[in-house]
Order: C-alpha cells, then structure tokens, then sequence
C-alpha cells in the first residue's frame, strides 16, 4: 500500500497539491498574459483578469471544498479521540471547526468576486479568510498540544505551533499595510508613494497563504490512522 493509501491522508495531500498548485498556475498564466508584475504582486491580482480569472476561481473554490472535508475530517479524528483519551475541550475542537468554516466561505468569495469587479466584497472575503485562517492554525495548535501524545509527537506540535505563529505575524501587516495602497492598478512601479505599503502587504500575503498550506502538509501524519465511513439509516415515520 502507499502512503497516500493509508487511513484518508489522501484528503491533506490533495489539498496540499491542489491548493499550492491554485497559487502558482494562476501566478504564471498571469505573468505569460503580461497581467501583473514579477515581483510579489497579490495573490488576487494573480486572478483579476481573464483567462487567469476564471482558472483562478475554480480552482480555488475546489480548494475552499477540499479544506471543507480536511477541517471536518479533524474535527470528527479529535471527538473520536477525545472519547476514549480525553483532554480536548470539545467546545474547543468545535470552535476551531467553526471558525474553519468561515475560513472557506471567505475564499469562496475571494474566488467569485474579482477584486477589479466588486472590490468591497473581495476584501471582505480575503478579510475572512485570512483572519480566520489564522485563528484555525492557532486553535489547532492548542488542540495539539491537549490531546498529546495520543494525537501526534511533540515535535509536531511545535511544527504547528510555529507555522500558526509565523501566519499571525505575517497576518498583520498583510492587513495594515493594505489599508494605506492606495492604487488598484495591476502593475506597480517603483517609485509610486504606496508601492513598499504594497510589497510589505504583498510578501505578508504570500507568507500567510502557505503557512496555510505546510500547516495542513502537518495533517497528512494524523490521517494515516483513522477513516470515516457514511453509514444510512432507514427511519419509519409511518409508525
């Protein structure tokens, strides 16, 4: 059997793949359409024109639903784990789903709403996003540590804990160096007042963009050891 083939770590590893892969193909499409700049444009931008626009949509809503099933997939590997070792707080692994959730439907909106059509609903979607992505690997992390050593090694917890650590700082001025750009323009240049606002912002998105995803590399350890089956059940209201 491969590795891939053990337990459901094959739900990580594809979100992994899929999701870097959703970065880096809309980057170079828009870099061959001459769209935007070498250097560290948004990720947004990367999307922003057609054809890039509607490979960068799709993609990244089939990443939004593969870290759909990746986060429910956690949550119901911590309650099983919870009920014979304990230790994680259930509300705690609940909250950490939830906020999970909202992770995803913000970048459903980041993949439907372009930023050069309606921008006040891209930012708000890329807000979402990243905030509660931030505050998914933080949650996790503490979950970690809580259901150690049943859950995964030490060494993994402090991978975790890194990673979630590295996306928090880099999440802040992604966010307040954004706020003072003022120019929408795809392609920037040098000597414009806002540009070092834009590359701070830029470089910070990217750092939290793929803390996201070696956070979520960390999982592929985990899924080897269990599955998840559907089971039906008939109900008979005629009684």
């Amino acid at each position: 059997m491969f590795w891939f083939m053990e337990g459901i770590c094959c739900l990580p590893t594809f979100l992994v793949i899929w999701s870097s892969s959703t970065f880096i193909v809309s980057y170079l499409i828009a870099l061959f359409e001459h769209d935007v700049d070498v250097i560290f444009p948004y990720i947004s931008d990367t999307g922003a024109k057609p054809p890039e626009s509607c490979v960068f949509g799709l993609m990244t809503v089939i990443t939004a639903l593969a870290g759909t099933a990746t986060m429910y997939a956690r949550y119901k590997f911590v309650e099983k784990l919870n009920e014979t070792a304990g230790g994680v707080p259930p509300v705690l692994n609940q909250a950490a789903f939830w906020i999970g959730m909202l992770s995803c439907l913000g970048m459903c909106f980041v993949a439907t709403f372009q930023e050069t059509t309606i921008t006040a609903v891209h930012d708000a979607g890329a807000l979402l996003f990243f905030v509660s992505g931030v505050l998914y690997t933080i949650l996790q992390s503490i979950i970690s540590y809580k259901a150690f050593p049943y859950g995964c090694s030490l060494a993994l917890c402090h991978m975790r804990t890194g990673i979630a650590t590295i996306a928090f700082l880099a999440v802040f001025p992604t966010v307040v160096c954004a706020v003072f750009v003022t120019q929408t323009t795809l392609h920037r240049k040098t000597k414009d007042e806002d540009y070092v606002f834009h590359l701070v912002s830029a470089v910070s998105e990217w750092v939290v963009a793929f803390s996201f995803i070696f956070f979520f590399f960390t999982y592929i350890h985990d899924f080897k050891k269990f599955t998840l089956k559907l089971r039906t059940e008939f109900v008979d209201y005629s009684r």
